[in-house]
């Protein structure tokens, strides 16, 4: 990599291709109380169709008085301009920092009027120039705040997770229109206990007045590290709406979420939908939001945060990410959409015609345009360089499997690595193509393989997730002593978790192949006495039975056999 100022922020900025905005990604938020073990976990899936999943590293860096640092939009690669550059940035492994600090997004456009093409600062500068600045979510926020007040904010309405080892948040942003520098915001802490989400629809509504203790304003940052504060929001949030003439009540009855992206049916079914499905699994009171969820009640709107029945494993949440509705009438794999062999996805578009009648495919979680997702999960307890890690993963949620990456580490694995490979450039060694190769195949049986592949899956993650402990009591010993010796501790670990990771799904990829090419179902078989060789075993299982029923209803009488 060049060592210029300009060419580091080119490629952090640019790591992706261009990403399209709606009706992607997903986040969920878990604060420390409500985790079995006391950790702070933030959850991204960043979906887009020409998404590369990759897994990006920046080095700590001091940096000379006077440096300045390039901007390019991360959506489009779009130069946007100058902003100066800290004395010293921290080091980042995808959306993690040296300092357990996580980040996560997911755009929900909101009102077009509020779009600024002079601002400076788009959400993905925002996301990597704050991990690069910022120790903890507070100092996040702060940061956020002071970026797009001195630059402008050059995107459309955002969501952002933002946690660290002990505190997790949700902040809502979005411009304050043409030529008028700066966002309005507000950020709320997740109670501890709670958990929150998001998928591509503002969920903050009403919020606390600042009082100068649990509540300030951009105004008052200098209190923003009192530990009682846990709402902070822009001091002209609601002055900008009454600007535009969309908001007329009382202050403490203004509604970010409802003002500035006001909710339809798709934002209901296409987005909102998505939190309900984490929260589903989770709480069992959740049924009666159903009717919002699937578009039909809009002014019954879901919390911003549940307190989940049980506290939550790392396992539990990996498997938030991994819902396509299961159990919920919105289930993928229960209607003949899924095919006979119950498909998890639905190719695009997302809403088709038929004799002039509009319907829709569902829009899960898991979903096949996923460039790569994670659980970043901060530990307290523990040095910061042993206790971020970031478990990521490439492609599908489903079909993926979340390797772990200490936030220490100061290398990545070469199959995850920026520039092995891309959306157009197929590569052998490449964590992206290797998972998408799998999934792709996975995807035309999926009720015959996945017995398979979760059976992969879960030896891979809980052999990892078991000897975490090990590795962190190590490399705690070895910090105590030299933090360098546990950082390459922590920095081979991670490389050969990634890298194991790939070659064995490589392996999965050419054991399920062989075995379930052109719909039959091949077992080996040993070599009797007097043979030169056997063929193996061969069946042929064809399709279920209600499948056969589908087929007779729309051609059986063509296809009848004549006695």
């Amino acid at each position: 990599m060049k060592k210029t100022i300009a060419i580091l922020l080119v490629i952090m900025i640019t790591a992706v291709l261009p990403r399209q905005i709606a009706k992607a990604c997903t986040n969920f938020i878990i604060s420390k109380g409500a985790t079995k073990d006391g950790s702070v976990m933030i959850t991204y899936s960043a979906d887009s169709h020409v998404l590369y999943g990759e897994l990006y590293y920046w080095p700590a860096k001091d940096w000379p008085k006077g440096a300045m640092v390039d901007v390019y939009e991360w959506d489009t690669g779009k130069y946007l301009g100058k902003i100066p550059q800290k004395s010293h940035t921290y080091s980042v492994v995808g959306n993690m920092n040296e300092h357990q600090l996580s980040i996560g997004e997911t755009t929900f456009g909101g009102r077009p009027e509020l779009a600024d093409s002079t601002g400076v600062i788009d959400y993905g500068s925002l996301i990597y120039m704050t991990l690069q600045r910022a120790k903890n979510a507070r100092e996040a926020i702060a940061t956020f705040s002071q970026l797009v007040s001195e630059y402008g904010y050059a995107s459309s309405g955002e969501s952002f997770s933002i946690g660290d080892a002990n505190e997790a948040w949700i902040l809502e942003l979005i411009g304050k229109g043409p030529a008028n520098k700066g966002a309005v915001w507000v950020a709320r802490r997740i109670p501890d206990g709670y958990i929150s989400g998001h998928a591509n629809h503002p969920r903050i509504m009403t919020f606390p007045l600042a009082d100068g203790k649990k509540s300030i304003t951009s105004k008052q940052l200098d209190k923003i590290n009192n530990p009682e504060v846990e709402t902070i929001y822009a001091y002209d949030v609601i002055e900008v709406a009454r600007k535009f003439g969309w908001y007329t009540g009382q202050d403490k009855e203004f509604s970010f979420s409802d003002v500035y992206a006001p909710v339809d049916f798709s934002g209901a079914r296409f987005c909102e939908a998505r939190v309900w499905s984490g929260f589903n699994a989770v709480n069992a009171q959740m049924g009666q939001y159903l009717d919002y969820a699937m578009g039909k009640n809009l002014k019954n709107r879901m919390p911003l945060w549940v307190k989940p029945d049980n506290k939550l494993s790392l396992k539990d949440v990996m498997g938030l990410m991994r819902n396509y509705y299961q159990d919920s009438p919105m289930d993928m794999t229960k209607d003949v959409g899924a095919g006979p062999y119950g498909s998890t996805v639905r190719w695009r578009p997302m809403e088709w015609k038929v004799d002039g009648v509009t319907y829709l495919h569902e829009r899960a979680i898991s979903t096949q345009q996923t460039g790569f997702s994670f659980v970043a999960q901060s530990r307290s307890w523990l040095p910061d360089p042993v206790g971020g890690i970031l478990w990521f993963g490439v492609d599908d949620t489903y079909y993926t499997v979340y390797s772990p990456m200490y936030c220490g580490m100061n290398k990545v694995p070469e199959t995850f690595a920026v520039g092995n490979g891309d959306m157009m450039t197929f590569s052998e060694n490449s964590a992206f193509w290797v998972f998408n190769q799998l999934t792709n195949f996975a995807y035309t049986r999926t009720s015959v393989m996945i017995g398979e592949i979760q059976k992969k899956q879960a030896e891979l993650e809980d052999g990892f997730i078991a000897g975490i402990p090990g590795i962190d009591k190590k490399a705690a010993e070895l910090y105590a002593k030299n933090p360098a010796d546990a950082v390459n501790y922590l920095t081979e670990y991670s490389v050969n978790s990634g890298n194991k990771t790939v070659n064995e799904w490589k392996d999965l990829y050419k054991f399920l192949f062989t075995k379930y090419m052109d719909g039959n179902v091949k077992e080996k078989r040993a070599v009797p006495a007097g043979y030169k060789y056997y063929t193996p075993k061969v069946t042929q299982p064809g399709y279920p039975e209600e499948w056969y029923r589908t087929i007779v209803k729309d051609a059986g009488e063509k296809l009848k056999v004549i006695e």
